[in-house]
């Protein structure tokens, strides 16, 4: 066994330690996912989908590329580990995988271009904090179909 020092990369994930806490984060890897869907422009958006939107599977044009489209869908799922604020919109762009269309691809590259606005983000765990879960609704957003 040898000592490798103190974690800073691991499979992907940058470990920042501090006497507050770990702060893990994926900038790299979002980086290179950037690359390679050739998002060089400096276009950014605030939501990673598009509000009140509803994504059908039949609209728009076929793709004719669609191994850029799973390979996209495949690394942002990797990237929600450290990245829940976009797990829901990962969700929803996945459930087209065999049938891929041109509003479903503009959906992916709306979902980059917020991770580009917002790369450096991750995830805080706080040294001085008790374990207890806490989870956050906002409960105007629930919908009733009744």
């Amino acid at each position: 066994m040898k000592d490798l020092g103190s974690l800073s990369y691991f499979l992907g994930f940058k470990v920042g330690m501090s006497p507050t806490g770990y702060f893990i984060s994926q900038v790299k890897y979002a980086s290179e996912i950037l690359q390679r869907a050739g998002l060089s422009d400096n276009k950014v958006t605030d939501t990673p989908l598009e509000l009140n939107v509803k994504y059908i599977p039949t609209y728009g044009t076929l793709l004719s590329n669609q191994t850029l489209y799973r390979e996209l869908v495949g690394s942002i799922s990797y990237l929600t580990i450290t990245r829940p604020d976009i797990s829901h919109a990962v969700h929803i762009v996945s459930q087209f995988m065999s049938a891929l269309r041109s509003t479903n691809y503009a959906a992916v590259l709306r979902i980059l271009r917020y991770i580009k606005g917002y790369l450096h983000q991750g995830l805080c765990f706080s040294s001085k904090s008790d374990i207890t879960l806490q989870a956050y609704s906002d409960s105007d957003w629930a919908v009733y179909y009744g």
